[in-house]
């Protein structure tokens, strides 16, 4: 799937559906076989993998599923992604204690503003709030995808406070590789490094480890089992059979 596919046909949305579906029976398949031989490995690369990122994770760290995925906030399918099937995810499988989701990084080079998008979710997560300033983002990604003007929707979120302190953390940050600094933010070069920018690293070096070749991608760890990764949207319909067969085992 390209990078940053989007549709709005209903018939490509099916299709895409299906090909998800087969994709994710081929990892619960590959999972299987390997389940008998697997060893203690996988099951500490996952604990270790929860632990990196726990500020922006939604649900309980004791789910029986835990749900890792690798997006760019400025990219349409992982939009689509979001607002489709990881908003009732959210409300039915992670509110109830099946799955645990967590987020990392990737920002695409052919996204301009995808890095401060990047920036200011980790500020937000830094401060507790991670969940409000993801979905501000991503049901505003149109408008601020236009002219960069991600605070305008990310100071909608929070309280003033919380903004100020999550701007505050956004200002220690220089320009990104395009050249670009937050609109209304006069913002220069700081002497010190912008540890937000870290924590972006350190997602995108785990995703280059996996590998990630595009965004979404996401991944499954069930009793301690990693299973391969997958691209592309996903249904919820898909998404939810596939969490049900792995409940069911």
């Amino acid at each position: 799937m390209p990078r940053g596919w989007t549709s709005r046909a209903s018939s490509a949305t099916r299709v895409l559906g299906w090909t998800a579906l087969f994709a994710l029976i081929a990892v619960a398949t590959t999972a299987q076989t390997q389940k008998k031989s697997a060893t203690a490995a996988p099951a500490a690369k996952a604990a270790a993998t929860s632990d990196e990122v726990p500020v922006k994770a939604i649900g309980s760290k004791s789910a029986p599923i835990t749900m890792e995925v690798f997006s760019d906030y400025q990219c349409p399918s992982c939009r689509l992604l979001y607002e489709q099937t990881l908003k009732p995810l959210i409300n039915e499988y992670v509110a109830t204690g099946k799955v645990y989701l967590v987020h990392h990084d990737f920002p695409l080079p052919m996204h301009k503003y995808s890095t401060d998008a990047a920036r200011w979710v980790n500020a937000g997560a830094r401060i507790g709030r991670y969940p409000e300033v993801e979905a501000a983002l991503y049901d505003n990604q149109d408008a601020w995808s236009a002219d960069g003007n991600i605070q305008k929707f990310v100071a909608a979120a929070l309280s003033q406070a919380e903004f100020k302190r999550a701007e505050k953390m956004v200002e220690t940050c220089v320009a990104d590789s395009t050249g670009f600094k937050p609109a209304r933010l006069n913002l220069t070069p700081q002497a010190h490094e912008c540890s937000i920018d870290d924590a972006i690293a350190k997602d995108k070096a785990l995703g280059n480890a996996v590998p990630i070749t595009q965004t979404p991608t996401y991944r499954f760890t069930y009793k301690g089992q990693i299973y391969p990764p997958t691209a592309g949207y996903v249904t919820w319909q898909i998404l939810k059979q596939f969490l049900d067969s792995l409940l069911a085992q």
